[in-house]
């Protein structure tokens, strides 16, 4: 049975969840009578919270607008998502560079009842993953909110940018998303300076602005993940592999992520476009795509593969 403190904290959530709540649906919600109503609400004011009532017809309950109260209860399945949530951005390496998660969850075992922090805290004991932890490039909260604002405003941002060869420049950006990838934030956005659409690591910008400009419009029904993952797939390692499989597109899409590989549907078959260090590594993705396949280049490929498949006999 729930105690008079309980559905009062139930009350002003109540409150914040909703415009305007009437007597009749706080006493329904709370199973308590139209007197308790008025009671549990002197009782809300007498704490300063600003409730206001509204007679007649329509009227009803609501906190004055404009008001924002911090909050304070979670359920239990509430508190379990809030917590497996930041464990997991944790050991996918999506932590901020002030490692703000173990910030996160010492705030939530304060304000916890105790019984519920003592099994919030016997979960992160007793959980396990399968997954190993992920090393990520952390970043900094401000710069992911500062982008996600210029977004949703349309506007353009100033920021400098270390590339991956070390040389630094000042770029002006239209952005038009982010997106997570194994453990890095990306940027798509329409770089002013290079006047073409771009992908930027978010750990490799510094004094990041927003401006009065308005940002281009990104391009009829573009795409941020799908930009990232073209992007990601073209990065220009060592070799490039081009192989024909005979795989039908969607299938090959099924066991070759975006991020790594190319896949143009052809006449004779699946084209597939990759950027690779290893020939030996190649080899083996393409054993394990279980489809016949012709190299088109390079040809070094070949003995790659041929040397795969002789260690595969042998151990046949």
């Amino acid at each position: 049975m729930q105690t008079p403190t309980a559905r009062l904290l139930e009350l002003l959530e109540l409150l914040q969840a909703r415009p305007l709540t009437t007597g009749r649906e706080i006493a329904e919600q709370l199973a308590i009578d139209s007197r308790t109503v008025r009671r549990y609400i002197a009782a809300l004011q007498a704490l300063e919270i600003p409730v206001e009532g509204q007679r007649g017809v329509g009227g009803g309950y609501r906190v004055r607008p404009g008001y924002r109260l911090p909050p304070l209860m979670l359920s239990d399945d509430e508190a379990v998502v809030v917590v497996l949530g930041l464990i997991a951005a944790r050991r996918q390496g999506l932590d901020s560079d002030s490692g703000s998660v173990d910030g996160a969850l010492a705030k939530i075992h304060r304000v916890l009842p105790d019984p519920l922090r003592r099994r919030v805290e016997a979960l992160e004991t007793a959980l396990g993953f399968t997954a190993t932890p992920r090393a990520g490039a952390p970043v900094a909260g401000d710069t992911v909110l500062l982008l996600a604002e210029a977004i949703r405003r349309g506007r353009r941002v100033r920021t400098a940018y270390r590339s991956y060869a070390g040389e630094r420049t000042r770029r002006e950006l239209s952005p038009y998303g982010i997106v997570v990838h194994a453990a890095r934030w990306y940027l798509a956005a329409h770089d002013h300076l290079r006047d073409d659409m771009r992908t930027f690591r978010l750990d490799r910008m510094s004094s990041t602005a927003l401006l009065e400009t308005a940002a281009t419009p990104a391009p009829d029904d573009f795409d941020a993940v799908d930009h990232v993952s073209r992007s990601l797939a073209r990065v220009p390692w060592g070799v490039e592999v081009e192989v024909l499989l005979d795989l039908p597109v969607d299938r090959a899409a099924r066991r070759l992520p975006s991020t790594l590989a190319e896949l143009l549907e052809t006449e004779g078959g699946t084209l597939l476009r990759m950027r690779v260090d290893s020939l030996d590594w190649m080899a083996g993705t393409l054993a394990s795509l279980g489809c016949g396949f012709e190299i088109r280049s390079p040809d070094e490929l070949r003995a790659s593969v041929r040397e795969l498949s002789a260690r595969l006999a042998a151990v046949a």
